[in-house]
This record gives structure tokens, sequence and C-alpha cells, in this order.
């Protein structure tokens, strides 16, 4: 399937990183909707905040997260305030955990491959035959 490749993926990151730079050039207010396994929150973000994130976070980029907000190498970073007390943290997103992005309820981009897992190394076709095995060398 074609959301398993990682040419795949890597194109939906390069669309991502477009529309959002396009939103950040025209200071357009915009959310965003993450996969959130491999978000980075610096300084780490209190339990009792974490505890009601589910696999889906949105986030609303807009004021002074959006002054903040930029893409660098493959990651959306972003400064929010979270809970009552407003606790800053920086958000850093990679690209491909990107779902969606949406302005004013209207989707703009949707990656149907970031909730999928990731593959820590692509995997070998030829590998995968058990003939091949005297080929190579574990």
């Amino acid at each position: 399937m074609i959301l398993n490749l990682p040419y795949f993926r890597d194109l939906k990151s390069k669309h991502a990183e477009e529309i959002l730079t396009l939103l950040l050039q025209n200071d357009d207010e915009f959310s965003v909707l993450c996969h959130a396994e491999h978000i980075d929150f610096n300084p780490e973000l209190p339990q009792e905040i974490t505890k009601n994130f589910t696999n889906a976070i949105v986030f609303a980029i807009a004021n002074y997260t959006l002054q903040s907000a930029h893409v660098l190498d493959g990651k959306f970073i972003f400064e929010a305030g979270f809970g009552e007390e407003n606790i800053g943290s920086v958000v850093t997103v990679p690209l491909d955990n990107i779902i969606q992005i949406t302005q004013e309820d209207v989707p703009l981009f949707i990656n149907a491959a970031a909730t999928l897992p990731k593959e820590e190394k692509p995997k070998n076709p030829f590998a995968s035959n058990p003939r091949n095995k005297k080929f190579i060398k574990e």
C-alpha cells in the first residue's frame, strides 16, 4: 500500500511543510491535528496536563503561538501555554506526525500515513526471500 512507502511519507511531510510555510508567511491562524507520538515539549509538561492527552492532539496556532511558529529540519516548532496556569513550553512536532491542517474548520491538508507505525529502517525486499539468505551477512 502506498501509505507505507517511505517516499510517500516524505512527500506528505514536504507538502505539510509547504502548507505551513504559506500559512506562516501570510500570518494566518490555523489548527494542526498531530499524532501524539514523538511530540517534544520543552520544558516537559506536568503530568496533570499530559494525562489528558490522547493519541491525537489539536494545537490552535494563533496570537503568540503563531508569532513563534516556524518550520526547521523537518519539524514544526512553536511556543504554547497549557493548562489553567498557562504553563509555557516549546512544542516540536515532526512533520510526518501532522495528520491534518485546518483553517476555519476547512481541511487544507490531510495525511493518512501520520498515524501508521514508523519503521526504524526500511525493509529490504531482497532479504524477505528465504533463498537469498545465503547472500546476506548478518
